[in-house]
């Protein structure tokens, strides 16, 4: 098994707490990383493992093993008895380890009845610092997801295939999406389209022959099934005007080259959204390994009628960093100079150039570097 970055915020936030929560998309890896750390496990989407667990429960609580329920929001009692259980032994720690693939759904069951009691730790598919530098482009083609390609090549594209047609026909349905698999199939091939573009919802909808609002809805169920991320546009207070609107990106790239019917590295290079694919790639990477670091900045993009643009600007409160994401390997100083220029705009402190560099250029207020330098580089920080 690969080793995953988020086991160490797991164990770290059951040592401090009672219970945590792993939240994830399907087949991320969640079940494989929470059996690792031993403990009883229930998979509650298997009725069998539900109704042992309702009949041996008190067996479990009280004993001293960690108790690992997988697709915790499909057995929405579990969250009542977990309060109980919880509060009647506050100081106990590393009792519970929940697994869930439905971010709104389960939010919600947490936020009403173990808000206070309960960490929460975000993962992802396997990320760089995972597999290693040496198969950047695997990664960057597959995707991380562990099945799609990735450990196998011949997965791909027949898993990512698979893997949509279900979110669509079954999963997302059962978890409140009111559109009809046809209509969410549509959906998701626009999203391909319009990946990393401004995004229109009263455009999209006049296609689907929705309002503008429930496209947004529909998307807000894509988010929280973890297949897209939403950038919404940094405002500043500048004389400039503004993008307002905001960007979506897939977040696993494997899905959107099966979606968009690519069926090789160099297939890829040929499309001419190929930049588009790099750009959404070295974002979610970046985002997703600071989230299994356990840090979350506000990210946002950003860009002027005129053109000035940053790709990703990530808001700490204290400070902003500017990146700008660029398939080359070849950086050039008008590309540093045009980061420098659009960063200055928005006061950024950090400036970062993240290209396919084999090299690590840096100085006092930039930094020119690969993703895999400009990876490591977030862990050591």
């Amino acid at each position: 098994m690969l080793p995953r970055i988020h086991k160490g915020q797991v164990k770290k936030k059951l040592s401090l707490l009672p219970a945590v929560t792993l939240l994830g998309p399907r087949q991320c890896g969640k079940t494989t990383l929470a059996r690792s750390l031993g403990g009883t496990y229930f998979d509650l989407e298997n009725e069998g493992d539900a109704l042992r667990l309702d009949a041996e429960w008190k067996r479990h609580v009280s004993g001293k093993k960690l108790l690992v329920l997988d697709e915790a929001q499909n057995a929405p009692w579990v969250f009542r008895r977990l309060r109980g259980a919880v509060d009647a032994q506050r100081k106990r720690k590393e009792r519970f380890l929940l697994l869930g693939s439905v971010s709104p759904h389960l939010m919600r069951e947490i936020s009403e009845t173990l808000a206070g009691r309960m960490g929460l730790v975000r993962m992802s598919p396997f990320l760089l610092p995972e597999v290693g530098p040496r198969r950047l482009d695997d990664l960057w083609f597959y995707g991380g997801y562990p099945d799609g390609g990735i450990l196998d090549p011949a997965m791909f594209p027949h898993w990512q295939e698979d893997y949509l047609e279900i979110m669509s026909t079954r999963d997302l349905p059962n978890w409140g999406l009111p559109a009809k698999p046809g209509t969410t199939r549509r959906l998701l091939r626009m999203l391909c389209a319009l990946h990393g573009r401004q995004f229109n919802a009263s455009q999209v909808g006049a296609a689907l022959g929705l309002d503008h609002k429930t496209v947004f809805s529909y998307l807000d169920y894509l988010e929280g099934a973890f297949l897209v991320r939403r950038l919404a546009p940094f405002s500043a207070n500048l004389r400039k005007r503004l993008v307002k609107r905001p960007r979506f990106y897939w977040r696993d790239s494997g899905l959107l080259h099966a979606l968009m019917g690519v069926s090789s590295l160099e297939a890829l290079y040929d499309q001419p959204w190929v930049g588009a694919s790099w750009e959404g790639f070295v974002l979610e990477q970046t985002l997703s390994t600071l989230e299994a670091l356990g840090r979350r900045p506000e990210p946002f993009f950003f860009r002027t009628a005129g053109g000035e643009e940053l790709d990703l600007v990530l808001d700490w409160g204290g400070e902003r960093w500017a990146l700008e994401i660029k398939l080359t390997s070849s950086p050039s100083p008008e590309m540093a100079a045009r980061l420098r220029k659009t960063a200055d705009l928005i006061g950024a402190s950090r400036r970062i150039l993240v290209c396919r560099t084999s090299r690590k250029i840096e100085s006092k207020d930039l930094l020119v570097t690969g993703l895999s330098g400009w990876l490591k580089s977030l862990r050591a920080s």
